[in-house]
């Protein structure tokens, strides 16, 4: 018997009741009839009893025809708010095996995704988007494998997303945007390289990077990964996902450059990077997207000036470059894309002539502002003119300050450069003036190479043995040297603070500028002096008789050189 049957059969044995003087109220009948349904109608009796007003026979008789057809469909599908009986979604319909297409769309069911749609393994089409669902998504899904279109979009499912949806083999559309899902993107989704076009998990709060390499994904028509918490570089290996039309990585924290290989994306009609953390420079190669229709590169840290490649994309209509650091001028060529329609180059450094273009002429004010130094023809912008005549006073306040500062500053320098050669030339007559008198000899080794004669006088003393001290002072001691050449001369070495330092400094500048001063007959001649790391020197020439210090310290000597000779001496 039919439901339509019985339904019949239970109206005709009231009515005979009401006829005998026994009428059953109506509401008494269908709580009967729920009553007498079996149990593979419990679900039915459970959604009608929880109702706040009662049902009547009729729509009982519907509801009843409705759920008894259900379970031999192989489509079942209740979207907008057409699904009748419950709030939520009952295990039971994981008993209608010959379910391939269920959809269940914008139905304001809550609670949980049952696993016992884990049996549906004839599902070809899924789709429970846009209700409350909550919790995680099932790991029975992974025997969905006859599965092409899976939708759980616009819900508030959370937790990872489970690997076991690499074992759905057939999976082609996955759209799981707009939910509070959490984690990386899994690996799995490398077993479905082959079968999946469209990836859409935007609107979550996935971390990590993109998982690429291996030609991973490398079927992908559509990719969404927009508004998550996605970071790190992008990697070159994007560049590989060649059947890609659509792009949306935007609102996440990728940085450094875009990869040069995002230019092998040739069949891209829409690419949306912006507000994230991109810088450096917009890459040239860009240019290679010909059939780009729409680019987003807003709200980055672009540097730099505006590739003029740019111009060479010609299927191009939108462009947002907003909010970033380009700088420079505009490039001219844009006044040839006569197919741009839309630009935003707002709050940049840019500066100069805008282009002469529909896109740009009916730009708003809001796509243009941000740029101080842009100027032309155009009603919400300062003519060009203004900017010129500012310059060119600019130029006359540059000619009036500098050009009389740089002639004050060549004044000094000349005047600076006459001093210095006032005082080379008084040091160069000073120095021939204090020349000892004789030309040949030592002076004349000494003023072709002072190294060699160095190393005569450390060999002639021995490197300053006792054997050849001749005297000793406070300031250093006097040594006998016989040079190669056979002249004989006294060297004074002056003493070192401590072994291997350089000798005192100031005592050796005192004393050679006391000797290139002065000038008497009877002064010690003067040949040339040593300053080394290891000792300094002067040397003098040698005085048979010794100096007058010596002859005055003794006695015998002293009283031969009387007071005649001595006032003879000093004349």
């Amino acid at each position: 018997m039919t439901v339509t049957d019985f339904l019949h059969s239970v109206k005709a044995r009231t009515d005979e009741l009401a006829i005998l003087g026994a009428p059953m109220e109506e509401e008494d009948l269908i709580e009967k009839i729920l009553d007498g349904l079996g149990d593979d109608y419990k679900e039915l009796v459970r959604a009608v009893q929880a109702r706040d007003t009662s049902i009547s026979f009729d729509e009982l008789h519907e509801k009843l025809l409705t759920f008894e057809a259900t379970a031999h469909f192989s489509v079942l599908a209740f979207t907008g708010q057409d699904w009748p009986l419950y709030s939520s979604i009952p295990d039971e319909i994981g008993n209608m095996k010959s379910l391939s297409d269920l959809q269940l769309s914008e139905n304001i069911l809550n609670g949980s995704i049952p696993l016992a749609l884990g049996n549906l393994t004839n599902l070809v089409v899924l789709d429970l988007s846009t209700n409350k669902l909550s919790g995680s998504i099932p790991l029975s899904f992974a025997n969905l494998t006859s599965l092409s279109i899976l939708y759980l979009y616009e819900n508030s499912l959370c937790d990872s997303i489970p690997k076991e949806i690499g074992n759905m083999n057939s999976l082609s559309i996955l759209d799981l945007s707009s939910n509070k899902l959490n984690g990386s993107i899994p690996l799995s989704l490398a077993n479905l390289t082959n079968s999946l076009k469209v990836l859409y998990l935007s609107s979550n709060h996935i971390v990590g990077e993109i998982p690429l390499g291996h030609g991973m994904l490398s079927s992908l028509i559509q990719l969404t990964l927009n508004n998550n918490e996605l970071s790190g570089q992008l990697s070159p290996e994007l560049g590989s996902l060649i059947q890609l039309e659509y792009l949306d990585l935007s609102a996440n924290t990728f940085h450094k450059s875009i990869p040069e290989s995002l230019s092998n994306l040739v069949k891209l009609h829409y690419l949306n990077l912006s507000n994230n953390q991109f810088s450096q420079k917009i890459p040239n190669k860009i240019e290679k997207l010909i059939h780009l229709s729409e680019l987003d590169l807003s709200h980055n840290i672009f540097r730099e000036e505006i590739p003029s490649q740019i111009c060479s994309m010609q299927s191009l209509e939108k462009l947002n470059l907003s909010h970033n650091n380009l700088s420079g001028s505009i490039p001219r060529c844009f006044e040839e894309m006569h197919w741009l329609s839309c630009i935003d180059i707002s709050y940049n450094a840019l500066q100069g002539l805008i282009p002469n273009s529909t896109a740009f002429r009916d730009a708003p004010m809001l796509a243009l502002q941000g740029n101080k130094r842009l100027c032309g023809d155009i009603k919400r912008l300062p003519p060009c003119k203004a900017f010129k005549s500012h310059k060119q006073s600019m130029k006359k306040i540059w000619v009036v300050i500098v050009f009389p500062l740089l002639g004050t500053v060549a004044l000094l320098i000349s005047l600076i450069g006459l001093f210095f050669n006032f005082r080379q030339r008084k040091n160069g007559s000073q120095t021939q003036q204090s020349s000892p008198r004789n030309t040949l000899g030592l002076l004349s080794v000494l003023t072709f190479d002072g190294k060699i004669v160095h190393e005569e006088i450390i060999r002639a003393t021995n490197n300053f043995d006792d054997g050849h001290c001749i005297g000793n002072g406070g300031q250093g001691s006097v040594y006998k040297a016989k040079l190669p050449t056979g002249e004989i001369v006294d060297v004074k070495k002056f003493h070192s603070p401590l072994p291997d330092e350089m000798a005192c400094q100031q005592e050796f500048l005192n004393e050679v500028n006391a000797l290139t001063k002065i000038r008497h007959r009877n002064i010690v001649k003067f040949y040339g002096f040593c300053s080394h790391a290891l000792h300094s020197f002067v040397v003098y020439e040698y005085l048979e008789m010794g100096s007058l210090a010596m002859n005055l310290s003794n006695d015998a000597a002293a009283e031969q050189f009387c007071w005649t000779k001595r006032m003879n001496a000093i004349k």
